[in-house]
């Protein structure tokens, strides 16, 4: 699988059908919890109610009792000891509480226990195939045998009671004998003390009616649904086209990104061919179009590179030329030289000629470095103020009709300032030089800290930069056809460096015209701290 998308279309399938397993037998461990619930609310009612009437009672009258609703249910029903029954704690504890237990026994089984005296630690247990017919008649007779020994005006409002108290889990009401819907012969039947069984209003479940003894009252109970299971392939047919729903959502939305994808994909194969001009086009912002403008700014970047690069080539054949011109002429003529004394003058032309190249050849070093990738800089608290003095001292004794003059504006501030001191004074002593070079009589370098920045102002008195011109002399070997040319000396790299340098502090270098000795103003400035 070669094509990332493909892993990724795997890998959801594979997701999908994952959570479509567990969503399925979470589907069956729903149905456990609902059938438990069901069955609960069915028989709670009945059987606390039974319960409660057996608690007063002794031993042969719960016998006796036990015996008449045996035969009414058609269950079997006994008294067991709660410690006999081997209960864990949470199923103990909530039959202490009065809650009716519904559990399990055997395959096709259930066992209700409800708590009749906790005195003695009697529990009574019935074991229950399914849920009868029979159970719901107990229920109605057991539901009358409380009613009828109340008035016949309060029994509606007991039976609410008896709803409460006993926590029956379906409707039970009473109608008036002339009001029920019920047609002549189940009216009949219930005059004669029978139950009745009928579909409910919804033809999906049934209702029991009793008439109360001696009373104008029918009791109605339900309607009682069946509890049905969600059926497994029902389930099946419908994860499967919800998979199949998803899964073509995801190929549609992950598709699109392919294809946007593929297309970044060709530029940078149309770059690696030559194409260094092709682009790829941003049509959102998300991480696909903020990887594109990426993209785009590094192409541009090594499109810039290459440039330079040639630029840089070019310019320096040109540089090394005339060096190299005057080495071949120094030597002819040393060979023609007759006397000692045009031999030294000579040789010490072409010394000069080795210096001239070896600081070319420092200089490119230089730029090269800081304009190829991340220089080896390592910050650390310096003081600038002393800085630029140093810088003056060294520079000062090189042009005795240059006056260099220092203003320190840093109120003590420019004595911890993060920075790279090698780069930092190779930043400052070409812009020096540079100002010394084109200077009539007086170079003034400011340092002022303002806006947690460090700044440095080099200020001349020459002929200044025309303000077209003000970008253009950071260039790398740049030359203008002005009075600041190259008869002043210097190879068109100086600027560049310090660009370069104050791009790796984080800081800026601009040219301006200086406001107060008329010529140029060079300046440099980066935050205090790095961050």
């Amino acid at each position: 699988m070669n094509s990332i998308f493909l892993r990724i279309y795997g890998g959801m399938l594979l997701v999908l059908v994952t959570v479509s397993l567990v969503s399925l037998l979470s589907i069956q461990l729903i149905n456990g919890v609902r059938a438990g619930d069901y069955r609960e609310r069915i028989a709670s009612g009945t059987f606390r109610m039974m319960a409660d009437n057996l608690q007063p009672m002794d031993t042969s009258e719960r016998q006796r009792v036990l015996s008449l609703w045996e035969r009414l249910m058609g269950v079997p029903l006994h008294i067991e000891n709660i410690e006999s029954l081997r209960l864990d704690s949470s199923s103990r504890t909530k039959l202490i509480r009065g809650r009716v237990l519904v559990e399990p026994a055997e395959p096709d089984e259930i066992r209700v226990l409800a708590l009749v005296d906790m005195a003695d630690e009697a529990v009574l247990m019935a074991d229950i195939q399914r849920i009868s017919e029979q159970l719901g008649r107990a229920t109605l007779f057991l539901i009358a045998d409380e009613l009828v020994r109340r008035p016949e005006a309060d029994m509606p409002a007991r039976l609410q009671e008896l709803r409460r108290e006993k926590g029956f889990g379906y409707p039970l009401q009473l109608t008036r004998r002339h009001e029920s819907d019920l047609d002549p012969d189940q009216i009949r039947r219930l005059d004669e003390s029978d139950t009745v069984m009928t579909l409910g209003p919804d033809g999906d479940s049934v209702m029991l009616y009793l008439k109360i003894p001696d009373t104008q009252w029918i009791l109605h109970l339900g309607p009682l649904y069946q509890m049905r299971p969600y059926p497994p392939e029902l389930l099946i047919i419908m994860g499967l086209l919800a998979l199949t729903l998803i899964g073509l959502l995801i190929y549609l939305l992950v598709r699109q990104l392919e294809q946007r994808l593929m297309t970044l994909e060709s530029t940078a194969v149309r770059i690696s061919g030559g194409n260094l001009d092709a682009r790829v086009e941003i049509h959102s912002q998300d991480s696909v179009g903020r990887l594109a403008r990426a993209f785009n700014e590094m192409a541009g970047h090594v499109q810039r590179l290459m440039r330079i690069q040639r630029e840089t080539i070019g310019a320096v054949s040109h540089e090394l030329r005339t060096p190299v011109a005057r080495l071949r002429f120094g030597l002819e003529m040393l060979d023609a030289a007759e006397t000692a004394e045009d031999r030294k003058r000579f040789s010490e032309g072409m010394d000069g000629d080795l210096n001239e190249l070896d600081r070319l050849v420092d200089e490119i070093l230089t730029y090269a470095r800081l304009e190829q990738g991340a220089p080896a800089i390592t910050m650390k608290g310096t003081n600038i103020p002393r800085m630029v003095e140093h810088v003056i001292a060294e520079l000062a004794p090189l042009d005795a009709s240059i006056e260099l003059e220092h203003v320190d504006n840093t109120w003590g501030l420019g004595r911890h300032v993060d920075a790279e001191p090698r780069y930092i004074q190779r930043a400052i002593t070409n812009l020096t030089g540079n100002a010394m070079r084109h200077a009539v009589r007086k170079v003034r370098l400011t340092t002022q800290v303002q806006h947690g920045m460090c700044r440095i102002s080099i200020e001349d008195d020459g002929p200044g930069i025309p303000e077209a011109y003000r970008e253009k002399v950071f260039t790398p070997f740049m030359r203008m056809d002005l009075s600041r040319t190259r008869s002043s000396g210097g190879y068109g790299l100086g600027l560049s460096i310090v660009r370069r340098v104050m791009f790796w502090h984080g800081g800026r270098a601009r040219a301006e015209a200086s406001q107060t000795l008329g010529g140029a103003c060079f300046v440099i400035e980066w935050p205090l701290r790095r961050r």
